[in-house]
């Protein structure tokens, strides 16, 4: 029962934060954009704009970069912004469906999604399965524990119950890195907070962003030690479409500079976090390289 209490209270805060910003109405209800740019014939834009709607992609329970709020019923947060700029500069209206962890990449083989923005790292071994922009964002590799836990950082996690989610980049590093612990792999990031809360695992790692979104829900946790790894986001794109691909890196570099993506991170990140940031200036390759 806590755990659904306080995502109520979290969710109607995010709501309230949302409403005060940008007035009344979800962003996802806006009218599309009537004067788009036609795109030729037989490419991923025109048959999105012949369809008039671009299926996204995104988490449910990632507050604050994507979450569905229960008062609403809207899906709200930092990658669902970015999505409805990708959809206004198509002219068409976006649809999003949740797209946890583990089925963001068959999604895109599937063609059940036509673009995915759910926390996302850029990685090289995903990168052989599909496309991505240029990153639109960076996260860090953190460790959560409740406040007063003998654990200080990764090295303290040797015979630990730790929670990530199936098919992130930690269910790899957390495997891979010493000391051993002792992995709990859920679908939803949601599951983690539950289970920590419950003291059923003893901490939880994964992008610090998603570790905020749980520290605003349960103050009695804190991130704790260094920085683990480098976790640059970007849009996933179905292999081998390079005009999407094109399309999309347009739209976010657009949205890096003309002040919605500070908007954006102040809006859902920044006013909780306290730390100021830059929209990232990196490429694909760089984020190649630094990743994980």
């Amino acid at each position: 029962m806590r755990n659904t209490r306080t995502w109520r209270c979290l969710f109607a805060m995010l709501a309230l934060v949302a409403l005060l910003a940008t007035g009344c109405g979800s962003d996802d209800e806006k009218k599309p954009a009537q004067k788009a740019k036609k795109f030729p014939a037989g490419t991923t834009m025109a048959k999105l704009q012949d369809k008039g709607e671009i299926t996204i992609g995104v988490k449910y329970d990632v507050p604050p970069f994507g979450f569905k709020n229960p008062q609403s019923g809207k899906i709200e947060g930092f990658d669902i912004e970015l999505g409805q700029a990708v959809a206004e500069k198509l002219g068409v209206k976006p649809r999003f469906i949740e797209a946890v962890s583990d089925n963001r990449i068959p999604f895109l083989e599937r063609g059940t999604a036509d673009l995915i923005l759910s926390t996302m790292t850029i990685n090289k071994e995903r990168i052989q399965e599909i496309g991505f922009s240029e990153p639109y964002y960076i996260a860090r590799g953190r460790i959560l524990v409740p406040k007063g836990s003998d654990i200080k950082g990764i090295d303290d996690l040797a015979g630990k119950r730790v929670c990530t989610a199936l098919g992130s980049t930690y269910e790899e590093t957390l495997r891979e890195r010493p000391p051993k612990e002792d992995l709990k792999l859920v679908d939803s990031y949601s599951e983690c907070l539950e289970l920590i809360q419950n003291k059923a695992v003893d901490a939880i790692s994964t992008d610090d962003v998603i570790l905020t979104g749980m520290i605003i829900q349960d103050p009695s946790l804190v991130m704790v030690g260094p920085t683990l790894t480098t976790e640059p986001y970007g849009a996933g794109i179905k292999k081998g479409d390079t005009a999407f691909k094109e399309f999309v890196d347009g739209v976010v570099q657009e949205y890096k500079q003309d002040g919605r993506w500070a908007a954006s991170y102040q809006k859902w990140v920044g006013r909780y976090t306290k730390v100021k940031q830059k929209p990232p200036t990196i490429s694909l390759q760089e984020a190649l390289k630094t990743s994980g």
